[in-house]
């Protein structure tokens, strides 16, 4: 599952012209900690409301 974000979300960022580090403002993390999420390397409860939070900004 983690790979399908990843991918959606890298497209809608491509398709916005945004950037990683635009998002992980938008969402106040860190572009770091962003790309700990889309990449599967952070999955707790946390990182699952922020998994949320993407999901709606970017309407995937």
């Amino acid at each position: 599952m983690r790979e399908g974000l990843g991918a959606q979300v890298k497209s809608e960022l491509f398709k916005r012209k945004m950037s990683q580090k635009e998002l992980a403002d938008l969402i106040g993390i860190s572009s770091a900690y962003l790309s700990d999420i889309i990449n599967g390397r952070k999955d707790g409860p946390k990182a699952q409301e922020h998994v949320k939070h993407i999901r709606k900004i970017l309407c995937i």
